[in-house]
């Protein structure tokens, strides 16, 4: 969710498993405050959960720790993602070691039983967060619609293998997620349903990145707040952009970008907000150098290919969001070469519209995302 105002950070002059020894880890070391974790403010939260949110969470064992302390709180927050989420819904959660070695984990929401599945969706998170938390509640509510909902964490995300908020390739980051998808989507029970997919800000990266490597095997896209585009007037010039890209080769993991904190720019709902830190798991510390260069590139790549979204398409997005802009979300709208298009602007809505307004515009756009799905189905 915060990677478009990380980047912009970058381009500040110009707009005013275990731990791995070794050279890399060394470098890390002396680049940054190596395994130290943000603090989180955690209101109401007892002195156990605030210590286990404050360890070292880069390498997922600790992440699933921490992850399990936590869940037994989450449906005691008081957000309606978790107070009004659907009961019966059908849940799995699975780790599974891919062909490249990574153990990645995803979950599936299923419709209640007896109730028959219209089609398949896949998530696709946005930066620095999980499937596992307030995604869990937008889940439900689409698999009680009759849907089969399905979301991974990337690696060195959420409870995935990998370096906490590491990119090492954003290309490579998708071809996880094809392969992960691949296999679920060959499942019996999967395969002979319609498939789309749903990304979330960075997210929206991935699901168009998904797309464009494979146009002819989705049945549709839906995006919400994507990252897709950098405006120019934030966009490092390309001597920095070059000079960026050499740095990262010697120190790939360093966290060398201020974090700014935007979460009071994603989420409108004060109180929302404060639940944010919940999410003991999300990365909310420096953006990893590697992690800059590749989003950057990412974005450029995907603006250079917009014409070639051929996938019936929704596009969500608040039209006060300050963390991706929405004209981005306009012109991708205008670029997309698709014919069956659908872009959506909420008047005052912020980044986070699917969990930081408030309820009643939540529902109004999670029922938004259901009455596309049910009318390509």
């Amino acid at each position: 969710m915060a990677a478009i105002s990380q980047l912009q950070r970058i381009a500040g002059p110009r707009h005013a498993g275990a731990p791995r020894p070794g050279r890399r880890a060394a470098a890390v070391s002396v680049a940054a405050a190596a395994g130290k974790t943000p603090s989180r403010r955690l209101e109401g939260a007892s002195e156990e959960l605030r210590a286990a949110a404050a360890q070292s969470l880069d390498w997922a064992p600790a992440r699933r720790r921490v992850r399990g302390a936590f869940v037994p709180v989450l449906p005691t927050l008081d957000h309606c993602l978790f107070k009004m989420a659907p009961k019966g819904i059908q849940m799995e959660e699975n780790f599974e070691t891919n062909s490249k070695g990574v153990e990645i984990f995803w979950k599936s929401w299923l419709p209640r039983e007896g109730t028959a599945t219209k089609a398949a969706l896949f998530f696709c998170h946005g930066y620095g967060d999980t499937c596992t938390f307030f995604f869990e509640g937008v889940a439900k509510r689409i698999a009680a619609a009759g849907y089969a909902v399905y979301a991974m964490d990337y690696p060195g995300f959420g409870l995935s293998y990998g370096l906490h908020g590491y990119i090492a390739s954003f290309d490579g980051m998708v071809d996880h997620v094809i392969e992960q998808y691949a296999r679920i989507r060959g499942r019996n029970d999967v395969r002979g349903l319609p498939h789309f997919l749903l990304g979330q800000s960075m997210g929206g990266a991935v699901a168009l990145k998904v797309h464009l490597k494979q146009p002819k095997e989705w049945d549709g896209v839906l995006l919400v707040a994507p990252m897709c585009k950098i405006s120019e007037d934030v966009t490092p010039p390309v001597p920095v952009l070059k000079a960026l890209s050499i740095l990262s080769c010697f120190l790939p993991e360093a966290k060398l970008f201020p974090q700014k904190d935007i979460g009071d720019l994603g989420f409108r709902d004060p109180v929302k907000r404060k639940l944010c830190e919940y999410n003991a798991i999300s990365y909310n510390d420096q953006m990893r150098l590697r992690t800059a260069v590749e989003l950057l590139k990412a974005t450029k790549d995907i603006e250079s290919q917009l014409e070639k979204v051929c996938s019936p398409l929704l596009i969500l997005h608040g039209a006060a969001d300050m963390v991706t802009d929405p004209h981005v979300s306009e012109f991708l709208y205008e670029k997309a070469s698709t014919k069956d298009k659908t872009l959506k602007l909420y008047e005052g809505g912020y980044h986070a519209i699917l969990e930081g307004e408030p309820d009643d515009r939540i529902s109004t756009a999670i029922n938004d995302i259901i009455s596309w799905l049910d009318s390509h189905c």
